[in-house]
């Protein structure tokens, strides 16, 4: 009996679940919260749980699979490490591209003379001194160095020169843009270098807090870790590219949903503590998306499932729409439950509501705290950050406490943005905790925030609502509507319409779930079931059904289906090249050390497929897989001109597959 171990990582809960690869059972789930800063607290409380519910031992384990939501919530958020981009031969308007000038934020970006062209061919020189003092300049407290070379995909030498001089210098991890896509489009592709960057520390620290107590409890099975295609990967090529495990938990939930429940076409909505993501489930698989993975306002140039993330879960921020009415809005932000944090310090937390239910109209800050994701001051601080941040050293704080002038509040906001603090306050799972349809925290403390919540005032000087219940069934009616919402725009996508996402909210479209009939007959639903997964899926998923008017299908086993998909998967490696004309009687292929002329096509394709196929075989190799099985596709560009047949380009994909190996 080979006993396969999944493990997910979201914002709010580690899952773990045990399955016996020869009948396809689950013997065993567990679930327990996501520990920051130190992620190996929750890792291993869900390990232990899982081997506990089932009585066997570590060494009983043949394979673990990891999946996680931290990478693609840290980019919903905004967050991850402080990194320095490098730009060789681009010039500075080239920033207002492909969102990158918006995803640098305040972080550096050095501009370096150099590059190449289309065809491979040097134009500019580096210069070492220049670059050596470039390097010198940069603040301190930099996570990682990101470089992006002009036309590095058709020949890398500037971006490998550039890294080893790095390497050299500081003791940096180093992102080359072209190891993580062939593709042109410079931009973007600098886009997905810095953004790789930014999570390589957020990675590698959940791969060691993994690795770390596998260690502990005997286990030691090989650890793959889930792509955002739904692929797996080595643990060592997840540190490398962890870009690549953004929208890692929602493809492991995809092939979760589908093991769980057989079914071949439906919307699969996965909603986590962050996030929740949609997506496509036709003929049995996951929609790819080909222009690459889109997360946040960010499109990558990573392939992933054709994913749709919206800032939206059961710890989503709760706030007040501006107006004379005051409406409520849940998200994009994620701040941790009030009911939660009462968990572990509720003196903290009954103390400042019950001293705040004194007051008539509190204020905002009466249902917020804050608590520190680090152990000692961080690196990089400004003055007032670390003035902030050293009196959250001994615990969470009232918000209020935590900054004592106004020109405080910034930085705590910079801290909460970075990662470095987490916001407490009111949301949605408070607010099933005071409905008492949740009773995992403190119920006490969610009624106690939802009637101080409730007292609030809106632009008419009305409370926003009249009691705790009240407010509480609103926030709840506000994430039916807002999943309704994003469950439309992914349906309108796959239709192929403009603007889905104001065709989700349209005057006309709730009419039409409304099945509105006066003067006009409108009706308007969902044609496909839609799988609910998550934790809280069982809790709200009735409701979003009548509201979409369309089957849901809520397996017992959906809120661990993330860790159930991550390991039910198989490595595929990817290794990609190009052939472009070189002029009359001249082919360019394009290889990992530059570019080597041929005289005809077929060789230079055929020298590029022989190394293709060694790149994608030794990787899949070292990822565990004995007997690899290839596959080729070929983009082929030509142009007929008078009759002739003329060769423009040619793109070449490799793909190595295979089950990793099981130790029995």
């Amino acid at each position: 009996m080979a006993i396969l171990l999944g493990i997910d990582t979201g914002g709010t809960y580690t899952d773990a679940v045990l399955l016996d690869d020869d009948t396809d059972r689950v013997i065993a789930k567990a679930k327990a919260l996501t520990t920051r800063p130190d992620l190996s607290l929750g890792i291993g409380a869900a390990i232990d749980a899982v081997l506990d519910e089932s009585g066997l031992d570590g060494s009983n384990i043949a394979m673990v699979s990891l999946s996680t939501t931290l990478a693609t919530n840290a980019l919903v958020e905004g967050q991850g490490g402080r990194v320095a981009l490098i730009l060789i031969g681009f010039e500075e308007a080239e920033l207002e591209k492909a969102d990158l000038s918006d995803a640098l934020g305040s972080d550096p970006v050095l501009f370096i003379k150099g590059g190449h062209g289309h065809s491979g061919a040097e134009v500019v020189p580096l210069n070492s001194d220049d670059i050596l003092e470039k390097l010198d300049s940069l603040p301190a407290g930099m996570t990682g160095l990101a470089i992006a070379g002009r036309f590095a995909t058709r020949n890398p030498a500037h971006e490998f020169l550039v890294r080893d001089l790095i390497r050299d210098r500081l003791d940096l991890p180093v992102t080359c843009s072209h190891e993580l896509s062939q593709s042109l489009g410079g931009p973007k592709r600098a886009l997905t270098a810095l953004l790789n960057a930014r999570l390589i520390g957020l990675i590698d620290r959940l791969i060691a807090a993994t690795e770390t107590h596998m260690i502990t409890c005997g286990i030691y099975a090989r650890l793959m870790v889930v792509r955002g295609d739904g692929a797996l990967i080595s643990a060592k090529l997840a540190r490398e590219r962890p870009i690549e495990t953004i929208l890692s938990g929602p493809a492991a939930s995809i092939a979760g949903a589908q093991w769980l429940t057989g079914e071949q076409n439906a919307i699969v909505s996965d909603i986590g503590g962050t996030t929740t993501d949609v997506c496509l489930l036709k003929n049995g698989l996951p929609k790819i998306d080909t222009q690459g993975a889109k997360v946040g306002k960010y499109r990558t140039m990573v392939e992933a499932v054709a994913m749709r993330t919206f800032g939206l879960g059961g710890d989503s921020e709760v706030r007040i729409t501006e107006g004379l009415e005051g409406g409520i809005v849940l998200g994009p932000k994620r701040v941790m439950p009030v009911s939660l944090l009462a968990q572990s310090y509720p003196e903290l937390v009954h103390h400042a509501l019950d001293r705040a239910s004194a007051q008539e109209s509190p204020a905002q800050e009466s249902t917020q705290f804050v608590l520190a994701q680090f152990i000692s001051l961080p690196d990089g601080l400004d003055p007032r950050e670390t003035t902030v941040a050293a009196r959250l050293l001994d615990g969470p704080l009232k918000w209020s406490d935590a900054v004592q002038t106004r020109i405080e509040e910034p930085a705590l906001g910079r801290l909460v943005k970075r990662g470095l603090v987490l916001a407490c306050g009111v949301t949605p799972s408070d607010a099933s905790h005071a409905l008492d349809r949740m009773a995992d925290w403190d119920v006490e403390a969610a009624k106690k925030a939802l009637t101080l919540f409730a007292r609030r005032r809106v632009g008419s000087g009305d409370r926003i609502a009249a009691g705790p219940d009240v407010i509480a069934q609103r926030i709840i009616d506000q994430l039916t509507e807002q999943t309704s919402w994003a469950l439309l725009e992914t349906a309108f996508s796959e239709e192929g319409w403009d603007n889905p996402d104001l065709l989700a909210r349209h005057r006309l479209t709730n009419a039409g779930r409304q099945n509105h009939s006066n003067v006009v007959r409108v009706s308007a639903g969902l044609a496909l079931p839609v799988i609910g997964l998550g934790a809280s899926a069982q809790s709200y998923y009735g409701a979003v059904g009548q509201s979409l008017g369309c089957a849901t299908i809520l397996p017992d086993d959906g809120g661990v289906a993330n860790a159930i998909g991550a390991v039910v998967g198989q490595v595929s490696i990817h290794a990609e090249g190009t052939v472009t004309a070189g002029g009359e009687g001249a082919f360019v292929a394009h290889m990992p050390d530059g570019p080597t002329q041929f005289s005809t096509k077929d060789d230079a394709l055929g020298a590029l497929r022989l190394i293709l196929i060694d790149q994608a075989t030794a990787k899949a190799v070292s990822s565990g897989v004995d007997e690899v099985r290839i596959s080729e596709s070929l983009d082929l560009r030509e142009a007929q001109i008078e009759a002739q047949t003329m060769f423009i380009e040619a793109t070449m994909r490799i793909t190595a597959r295979g089950r990793p190996r099981i130790t029995n």
